[in-house]
């Protein structure tokens, strides 16, 4: 082992990264954080840190997870591939069933002389899933997803459903356990909660590093925050006035879109006081849009304190960073919260990446990103050869959008999700280009006359509110030749 780590350093050292040195890497991973930020133009939100970490490098406007939802989303991260290579749709198979001999990110870079650190969430556990042991040379324990700190608000403490998914418990008989909390507003240190715990950890991670003979380290963190239930010190639901919170303006689906391609409140409905069924109340909702934001300010404060130790530590000028969501979130618009669809509000990710020396401060780019971009744009930041994978390798490097925003290396992004249409499996395949997002609807492997299409034209329609695949037939023809490159979706592994 320390053989083939002396020989991954020795190669670090003579291919170069992009500016002569062996950077760190800083890798920030957030559950369920869409672009509700100020650096894009959010006028609500209150997120400094995150606003001045886009100052010092690139941020993407247009970035795409590969599917809206957890594990598949974190797996499109950490191998490179999307979920139509990999055949993994949902959160309970771990990816190693399928790609027992996978090599992720981190297990990557530990070949070429990394030190790979995970703290927090990387990989989706619970719902029948667990880490990845094998890409970390160092963990820390995985913090608490659901947690409340008044018992009430947890069944009088007593476990609940969405704890009992999270913590691999009773995993047939989720619906029998009582439901949580969907908000709390309490008073607390920041650390009280697991988000203020992983940034205290990441904080002692970089001081080890710092102590530690040289060694470049590869530290993953994982926030939780803004994923359900919304818990966050009091300090943050302070920071709004909830009547500044309006619902959402258009609260049904696409006129003529397929009645199976959205979802109402899946995953929400497993929280109090949220009905079984749609409505939600408008004060319900105002308080739930006041929560997301309110964790996402909290989550925001977490990453500032770990942004100011690595400054105060001197590491920044020798250390990539990434900031990533791992997918969107639905907040009443079309009637649908949570995630899990093929929609605008689900799919668009925030995505910051600063690489001293590359990329310069405060820029911005409209060049189309996805997930699997991520590893490729690393490797070759970091001066490492091309990867020769057991996995293949959807993505592209980013590395040109980097040195120059108007740069293109895409023209278009791809995502995915399954869904059921009259009791059969079918795959909603979707491309975005920069006007349109195309969904085509089938199962892998049958003629595309079986397809239900939608299209949406996001210069004329942004909100979504209309199907137009049945009056634009060649805008659709255009975008399913684009479609048509990519390989049918792998059926799924479970």
């Amino acid at each position: 082992m320390k053989r083939t780590l002396f020989l991954g350093a020795l190669l670090g050292l003579i291919s170069g990264s992009v500016w002569g040195q062996q950077p760190h890497v800083l890798l920030i991973c957030v559950d369920d954080l869409k672009p509700v930020l100020g650096c894009y133009g959010d006028p609500l939100a209150k997120t400094p840190h995150l606003d001045r970490l886009a100052a010092r490098g690139l941020r993407f406007d247009a970035a795409y997870c590969n599917q809206a939802v957890c594990a598949p989303s974190r797996n499109t991260l950490m191998l490179g591939a999307r979920s139509t290579t990999l055949g993994i749709y949902n959160l309970g198979t771990n990816f190693r069933r399928a790609w027992p001999a996978a090599v992720t990110l981190p297990q990557y870079f530990a070949r070429h002389g990394w030190r790979p650190e995970r703290v927090g969430k990387i990989f989706h556990t619970g719902h029948g899933n667990h880490d990845d042991p094998a890409s970390w040379t160092a963990t820390f324990a995985l913090d608490q997803v659901v947690e409340y700190l008044r018992p009430e608000n947890s069944a009088d403490g007593r476990l609940t459903r969405e704890e009992a998914y999270f913590t691999n418990q009773r995993l047939g008989e989720n619906h029998r356990l009582p439901r949580g909390a969907a908000w709390e507003i309490v008073a607390a240190p920041d650390n009280a909660y697991a988000d203020g715990r992983i940034a205290d950890e990441g904080i002692r991670r970089l001081r080890a590093m710092a102590e530690r003979p040289p060694q470049p380290l590869f530290l993953a963190l994982g926030f939780v925050k803004p994923h359900l239930p919304f818990t966050a010190p009091k300090q943050y639901w302070d920071l709004y006035d909830r009547e500044a919170f309006s619902p959402a303006p258009h609260q049904t689906p696409p006129v003529g879109a397929p009645p199976y391609a959205g979802k109402t409140l899946m995953e929400l409905n497993q929280y109090e006081p949220i009905p079984q069924q749609p409505p939600v109340s408008a004060a319900v909702q105002r308080t739930l849009i006041h929560g997301y934001y309110a964790c996402v300010s909290y989550v925001d404060a977490q990453i500032g304190r770990v942004l100011a130790e690595l400054d105060r530590l001197n590491l920044a000028t020798n250390t990539l960073i990434v900031v990533w969501g791992d997918h969107g979130w639905h907040l009443g618009d079309h009637g649908m919260w949570t995630k899990h669809t093929n929609y605008e509000q689900a799919n668009r990710i925030p995505l910051i990446i600063v690489a001293p020396g590359v990329t310069r401060p405060g820029t911005v780019t409209r060049q189309l990103a996805e997930t699997v971009d991520i590893f490729p744009t690393l490797v070759e930041l970091a001066g490492l050869p091309k990867p020769d994978l057991p996995q293949p390798l959807d993505g592209v490097s980013l590395v040109p959008v980097l040195r120059d925003p108007a740069a293109r290396v895409r023209d278009h992004a791809y995502h995915v999700f399954p869904r059921q249409r009259a009791g059969q499996s079918v795959m909603g395949r979707a491309i975005r280009t920069e006007r349109y997002r195309l969904v085509e609807w089938k199962q892998p492997g049958q003629p595309g006359d079986t397809a239900d299409l939608e299209l949406y034209d996001y210069q004329t329609d942004p909100g979504e509110t209309k199907n137009l695949a049945g009056d634009q037939p060649g805008v659709v023809a255009q975008l399913r030749a684009i479609l048509a490159r990519h390989p049918e979706a792998k059926r799924p592994i479970n």
